[in-house]
């Protein structure tokens, strides 16, 4: 068991040092010795991790996407604890995606940077495909959610819903990144709310019957 938190360990110090190269310099600066002096570890050791650069690459990216996913279960387990609805629950979780502060945007400089380099490598574009299937399926499962709740109208697409939702999410984090000063926090939830306000009209049945 402590070889294998070890190995974890070591392969986060590593992919952390990979997304803060990226975070700084951008993708192209990524090198096996230069992620190796930011890591604070030497080259040989980088290379018993990761065999080749696509690895360790590949490795960062999922390790984001990980990172973001977890970060979102643990809001939808608070929020349900504290009796939060669906949309103020997927409020939350969308916002995560949004770079609002230096880790979010840290996140979202190395979505941007593999999004173009997984136009050129299958693996990175599958795990890209994978995660915004996840993401979709978890927002049309919530909205699949409100229709059971009341939160959402009877017959409401749940997945079309979940596409718009989503795309609007992205621009929206994208909108923020390129123009930070004109996209204050307030008028990303206030923007966030408006949409989810198109789906999420109605009032969930349980918390009446509370």
């Amino acid at each position: 068991m402590p070889r294998v938190a070890d190995h974890d360990a070591r392969q986060g110090q590593i992919t952390d040092a990979v997304q803060r190269l990226i975070v700084r310099h951008g993708l192209t600066a990524v090198t096996v010795a230069r992620t190796a002096s930011e890591a604070g570890v030497s080259v040989g050791l980088v290379q018993h991790y990761f065999t080749a650069k696509d690895e360790m690459l590949l490795a960062t990216f999922t390790r984001v996407n990980e990172r973001f996913t977890a970060r979102v279960d643990e809001l939808v387990n608070r929020g349900e604890a504290e009796g939060r609805t669906i949309a103020e629950m997927l409020r939350q979780a969308l916002a995560e995606l949004i770079p609002l502060d230096d880790p979010r945007r840290g996140e979202f400089l190395v979505r941007l940077a593999f999004a173009d380099q997984a136009a050129h490598n299958s693996r990175l574009a599958a795990v890209q495909s994978q995660t915004l299937a996840v993401i979709r399926s978890r927002v049309s499962r919530a909205i699949a959610n409100g229709t059971v709740c009341g939160e959402v109208a009877e017959g409401a697409d749940a997945t079309g819903q979940a596409l718009r939702i989503v795309a609007f999410a992205e621009g929206l984090a994208l909108h923020t990144h390129i123009d930070d000063a004109g996209t204050p926090e307030s008028a990303v939830f206030a923007a966030l709310d408006d949409q989810l306000g198109r789906v999420f009209t109605g009032t969930c049945r349980r918390g009446q019957s509370g």
